[in-house]
């Protein structure tokens, strides 16, 4: 459910609505078993994922940004209906001359499911969780204001097995996260553009661990200003400021300590400038300088970066990029230690690129330096680890990427395939590792074929990945083992019982593959020195899913099969 880009942990991708910071993008859950994102796919028309070498504009993300932007006119009055096998959603817009407004929302409870296909789980409550969303979109004079909000609850409750507690662990966990959002874009002259935004997100968790009890309480707000200048078709120039402001507090308490609070308070500041220079008709470059004062740390860092393009023929670039990117340690750290540095990579890309004719083929070369990595001496981070920020690492690699729409009729595939090299020695590592949550080969194909006679969609999805490392404490070393590799093929059915109903199945991992993230280890051998363990597998090794989706649109013809 989370981005893990280029050898990056997930909490180093950045999410960002319309150009402003989304401090919780997913709901939260539990071991080995998927996260959900919080925002719904239907009110976005635009979405720019950037693996690295990104804009100057956007900081704290050290591997990549992921931009959605919301739609700026809908172009006629619809509702969309969805009845699911594990919930149902329900969306509704409204055009008027100078205005509109969406709204959406959606109920998920796994409980019925479950029922009839149970899992490697034990529930006591299965997964529910309800969210609204809703945007409003004014056109004035000059310009556009979209004003955002989105709202979840989250609950569930399960016993996970464990190997070293016979009864396993006993999670209950309750979650509720507010999102606002709110910009305005317009234009000051003809050569001036402006664009000012701010967000507000409040998350509430309170999560019980068998006799543990962790609540923790997030407030987090996002203010920018940008403006944009066009001197002329060849030079641009943009620039702005940013402030964030994050308040984090936890207690924790059990049956043997007193509730214990920590947290922490973080506060950013930053300034942007870049430039779009082209050079001549093939050749452009882009510079940029991103400055920031962390007042957690009481430091000042200096981020530039810099791209540069050759259009080496009419449907193709070749492209490079460096930049340097800072982020603040994650708040599991932060609030037990604030004596540390911003951590830090620079990224070094190689791209080339061709576009034409309905077809896309990409080949990029990078390579992440990292340094400043938190590191602690401690199984888990706690209050009484010792901290440090001299972890350091580094990722490499290839990326390739093919999609083709036109050669063969009504069916459109992608083939992406990635190689990655990348070691650390952070955390509580005792020397430089290939981390466990990257591996070294994955490799996607993705075909969607429209069946004319049957009006319907067929699609499949194949997924390899090379095996991920873990410790097994009855052989010597550190990370010194790999799991077997992942694989699944999912297929799914789009029929159109009408243009605007469509009939939606899918079946993932169809072939039954049994796949192994991981092992958990007993904590002390048996009597002849052996350390016991079990294998960590997905809470169902299938998942089926039947779902009907119905828009109900001005010019009869809208409906949500490019989202299935």
């Amino acid at each position: 459910g989370r981005l893990f880009v280029r050898g990056g942990e997930a909490e180093e991708t950045q999410i960002f609505i319309d150009g402003i910071r989304v401090f919780t993008p997913y709901t939260p859950t539990t071991n080995n078993t998927p996260t959900r994102g919080r925002y719904s796919p239907f009110l976005f028309d635009g979405i720019t994922f950037s693996t690295g070498g990104y804009s100057a504009e956007y900081g704290q993300a050290l591997s990549s940004v992921l931009l959605l932007n919301t739609i700026d006119e809908p172009d006629q009055d619809k509702t969309d209906i969805g009845l699911m096998t594990v919930g149902g959603t329900l969306g509704n817009t409204q055009k008027w001359e100078k205005s509109s407004i969406s709204v959406n929302g959606s109920y998920i409870n796994l409980a019925p499911y479950n029922a009839i296909f149970p899992n490697r789980n034990d529930w006591i409550k299965p997964f529910q969780s309800f969210s609204g969303e809703a945007v409003y979109r004014k056109k004035v004079e000059s310009g556009l204001i979209k004003l955002y909000t989105a709202y979840d609850n989250t609950n569930f409750e399960l016993i996970q097995e464990d190997i070293n507690n016979p009864d396993g662990v006993r999670i209950k966990l309750k979650n509720n996260n507010l999102y606002f959002n709110g910009s305005y874009q317009g234009v000051l002259s003809d050569t001036w553009n402006v664009f000012g935004g701010l967000s507000y997100t409040r998350g509430n968790n309170d999560l019980n661990i068998t006799d543990m009890r962790i609540e923790d309480k997030l407030s987090a707000y996002h203010a920018k200003l940008k403006f944009k200048k066009r001197f002329s078709n060849r030079f641009k120039l943009y620039f702005g400021a940013e402030y964030l402001a994050t308040n984090f507090d936890e207690t924790f308490s059990d049956l043997n300590i007193n509730t214990e609070p920590y947290g922490y308070h973080e506060n950013i500041t930053s300034a942007f400038i870049e430039s779009d220079i082209f050079l001549s008709k093939n050749l452009a470059f882009k510079a940029g300088l991103r400055s920031e004062y962390n007042e957690i740390f009481e430091s000042f860092n200096l981020s530039p970066r810099l791209s540069l393009a050759y259009k080496t023929s009419k449907s193709s670039q070749l492209s490079l990029a460096y930049g340097t990117f800072y982020q603040n340690p994650l708040s599991g750290v932060l609030k037990f230690s604030q004596e540390l540095k911003a951590q830090n990579t620079k990224h070094y890309i190689l791209n080339y690129q061709f576009n034409a004719d309905r077809k896309i083929f990409r080949a990029e070369a990078y390579y992440k330096d990292y340094s400043n990595l938190v590191k602690y001496d401690t199984d888990f981070a706690q209050i009484d680890s010792n901290y440090s920020s001299n972890g350091y690492g580094f990722a490499k690699g290839i990326d390739l990427f093919w999609r083709d729409s036109k050669s063969f009729r009504n069916f459109d595939y992608w083939v992406s395939y990635s190689l990655l090299d990348t070691e650390r020695d952070y955390r509580n590592y005792p020397t430089a590792s290939q981390p466990n949550f990257a591996n070294t080969h994955n490799l996607s194909l993705v075909g969607k074929y429209w069946v004319e006679d049957w009006r319907s969609q067929v699609g499949f999805s194949y997924t390899f990945a090379s095996g991920r490392t873990y410790t097994n404490p009855n052989e010597i070393g550190f990370l010194n083992e790999k799991t077997k590799s992942f694989n699944s093929l999912s297929i799914n059915w789009a029929y159109l019982i009408s243009p605007q109903k469509i009939l939606y199945a899918s079946i993932n991992n169809v072939l039954g593959f049994t796949n192994i993230n991981g092992y958990q280890y007993a904590n002390t051998p048996d009597s002849n020195g052996f350390y016991d363990r079990r294998a960590l597998k997905p809470a169902t090794d299938q998942f089926f899913f039947v779902g009907f989706f119905w828009t109900i649109s001005e010019d009869k013809k809208s409906n949500q099969l490019d989202k299935l």
